[in-house]
């Protein structure tokens, strides 16, 4: 029986076999060389007691995992991926995946423990294994096979969304934590509720927000969605209407932030049903309409990073005088979802770097907004022009060519292939030094 050889704190950094080409053989030699850096990093002390030396060491260490890790998905992800969804004859989205990874092929990525005692800590003083499962999801949606399955198990509702729907139906209001959706008429109204954060986006309004859109897309009476922030406590704002702030950055600094929840399944859930649509069970030749509605943001004071991102993959957009949009990816220092495959789309090449790698805010009604804002309206008149934009939207055959759009603005392939790389870069980009430091100063309490 092959083991795994005897360590020592400061011996050489451990290389992966050459492989064989064999599934079988190659999952083996990458178990046996995970578990042997397992060790070795063991030995160190944790990341915030580290030396130089040892901290170089540890870096050293995670990309000898990594760069094995990603040599074998490289030869065998369409495989592996066959191996955690039974041939693909079961769905699992993004955690179901990790822990069936965790399970049937060991090492493959990090273990439950080692991803828990991360999520214990502030984002500077964890192992950042989280990078590994960016290495994991980003060959998983190389794949063409893999890939499009994952993006459509993601397409269908999440987990406890129907067992809500009768309510929903009954009362034509759920309440969840931080978002509230309402039926009013053909329209299914979410507000943001995250007032104490200028309704940032958390963990948990990830999750309500999934719950509230799929509501929206299951329920036939609904033939168009609205979404909208509600009032706020920031004393600049308390008692003011906000569309949203974007990530919580204070979240982020706490190590509250998931990868795989939140930045990897914000943009493959909620989001992309948003653009995308809704797949279930029932979903048949009538695709790709099937499942979509059209949806209207009504922003009201700001709409900023992710806030922003959810007006590209909207129908209309309403904004109340004086609120701006940003994306402000080059000061946050991580990538903003997939604006950036969307936002050139809507504005050209040239304001969108402007936007996105300098900062550059629009303005409702100044030159440039227009491109991304459909119409400004005085902030006491934003909901009739709410109802108008309803009323133009539920029109039968908006749905139809709503899907077309969307089909020719971005294929599957573009968005798989995006998506395959925003997966390990974002990944990256939550553990780099600058991110972190930014946090660190700006939201650390003394």
């Amino acid at each position: 029986m092959t083991s795994v050889p005897a360590v020592s704190p400061t011996g050489s950094v451990p290389a992966l076999p050459a492989p064989t080409g064999r599934f079988d053989a190659d999952h083996t030699a990458l178990r046996l060389h995970i578990a042997h850096t397992d060790r070795l990093l063991g030995l160190l002390p944790p990341r915030p007691a580290r030396d130089r030396a040892q901290a170089e060491r540890a870096a050293a260490l995670h990309e000898a995992r990594r760069t094995g890790r990603h040599d074998f998905l490289a030869r065998h992800a369409p495989q592996a991926y066959e191996v955690l969804t039974d041939g693909r004859t079961v769905r699992r989205r993004l955690p179901d995946l990790v822990r069936q990874a965790q399970t049937r092929l060991p090492g493959l990525v990090p273990t439950a423990a080692q991803l828990a005692d991360d999520h214990s800590r502030i984002q500077a003083h964890k192992e950042g294994h989280e990078v590994d499962l960016g290495v994991f999801f980003g060959a998983l949606l190389r794949s063409s096979p893999a890939g499009n399955h994952l993006i459509d198990t993601m397409l269908h509702p999440a987990p406890g969304s129907r067992d809500r729907l009768g309510d929903f139906r009954r009362h034509d209001v759920v309440e969840l934590d931080t978002v509230t959706v309402r039926r009013h008429g053909p329209a299914a109204h979410v507000t943001f509720r995250n007032g104490h954060c200028l309704n940032a986006e958390d963990n948990r309004l990830i999750a309500d927000m999934e719950t509230a859109v799929d509501l929206a897309l299951l329920d036939e009476r609904v033939r168009v969605g609205v979404l909208r922030g509600g009032p706020v406590d920031h004393p600049r704002y308390s008692g003011r209407r906000v569309f949203s702030a974007g990530i919580n950055l204070k979240d982020l600094r706490n190590g509250a932030i998931s990868y795989t929840d939140f930045l990897l399944g914000r943009e493959l859930g909620y989001v992309n049903k948003l653009a995308h649509g809704l797949l279930t069970p029932d979903t048949g030749w009538s695709a790709p309409a099937a499942g979509h509605k059209p949806w209207v943001a009504a922003v009201d004071s700001f709409a900023i990073g992710g806030g922003m991102q959810l007006l590209l993959v909207v129908d209309r957009v309403l904004a109340a005088e004086g609120a701006f949009f940003s994306l402000p990816a080059a000061d946050e220092g991580i990538v903003p979802g997939l604006g950036n495959l969307r936002l050139t789309r809507l504005t050209g090449a040239r304001l969108a770097r402007q936007v996105l790698l300098s900062g550059r805010r629009l303005r409702a009604g100044e030159a440039g907004a227009e491109l991304v804002c459909d119409e400004v309206v005085p902030a006491d008149r934003l909901s009739d022009a709410v109802d108008r934009a309803v009323a133009e939207l539920a029109a039968p055959a908006v749905v139809a060519n709503r899907a077309m759009l969307t089909l020719a603005e971005e294929p599957r392939e573009t968005l798989r292939s995006y998506l395959a790389e925003f997966a390990v870069v974002q990944a990256e980009r939550i553990y780099s030094p600058d991110v972190l430091d930014r946090v660190e100063r700006r939201w650390a309490r003394p």
